[in-house]
């Protein structure tokens, strides 16, 4: 029987694979311990930025922008640190990454179009943190701002996350910017009944009301509309923002029940026929 390899080389060639393996096995190791140390480095670093951030009381908008930013590029040293532990030139890794930088670059345009917007929303600041908005069709109290996102938060507890190149360069509503808002209802009542009487139960119970403001306007009541059963009856008052919504729900609770206690009838749809 011919044989290809002789004993010499046989035992060479085995000896050739025990060294690789002693070798690629410590390489290995090398850069799970690597990867479990960079992780717990990463992680003490986050927390280390995260309390210097606090120490300086910065925007909680800038500081939620600079932790996902600081995470990031972390997370990439550390895949670096263990790609190289395993052997692989960096050198020829870092032209490698760069080649798929540009790739990817050119892929997720959209990704850097969010970068680009995350730092328009920094520097032009049309909300931070803990402000109520309404951006691309959605609402929410602003939570935190990433690099790449901002998240919401709705009053249902739903997390909404908003891309900051959509975000920064569509239309934005702040509800909470100024200290002052409007609360506008619109108020029915039947044909018939004594619009003067009505404005001027409206105008006291604003007046018992502290919470309604006399500046920048005070209570303003007018008949804004003839409707086909009813006629409307447009309120306009000026609260803080934070008592916008107590306002709201809570003074058509009272008009309710004092225009019930002064006999003021509200209408109802209602058709009169005449017989020929």
């Amino acid at each position: 029987m011919t044989t290809f390899f002789s004993e010499a080389q046989v035992t060479q060639l085995i000896g050739q694979c025990v060294s690789f393996c002693i070798e690629a096995g410590k390489s290995i190791l090398l850069a799970v311990v690597i990867y479990f140390v960079g992780r717990f480095l990463v992680s003490f670093l986050n927390r280390l930025v995260s309390k210097a951030l606090d120490r300086r009381r910065l925007d909680p908008t800038i500081e939620s922008f600079i932790k996902s930013f600081v995470n990031i590029l972390l997370t990439v040293l550390l895949i670096i640190a263990v790609v190289s532990a395993l052997g692989v030139n960096t050198t020829s890794f870092a032209a490698l990454l760069a080649s798929v930088g540009v790739a990817a670059g050119m892929a997720l345009s959209g990704n850097l179009q969010n970068f680009a917007g995350g730092l328009i929303i920094l520097l032009l600041k049309p909300f931070k943190v803990g402000d109520w908005v309404e951006a691309q069709g959605v609402a929410g109290t602003v939570k935190e701002i990433q690099i790449f996102h901002t998240v919401l938060t709705t009053v249902d507890n739903k997390v909404i996350f908003l891309p900051n190149g959509a975000l920064s360069s569509g239309n934005i509503t702040n509800y909470s910017r100024m200290e002052k808002r409007r609360v506008d209802l619109v108020i029915s009542i039947e044909y018939g009944e004594d619009v003067d009487k009505a404005r001027a139960v409206l105008l006291e119970l604003f007046h018992q009301d502290e919470r309604i403001l006399s500046d920048p306007a005070t209570p303003f009541v007018a008949l804004s509309k003839l409707a086909e059963s009813s006629v409307d009856l447009t309120i306009r008052l000026w609260v803080d923002a934070a008592n916008y919504w107590d306002v709201f729900f809570q003074t058509q609770e009272r008009i309710y029940a004092e225009f019930n206690r002064q006999g003021i009838s509200f209408p109802f749809p209602q058709i009169t026929v005449h017989q020929a």
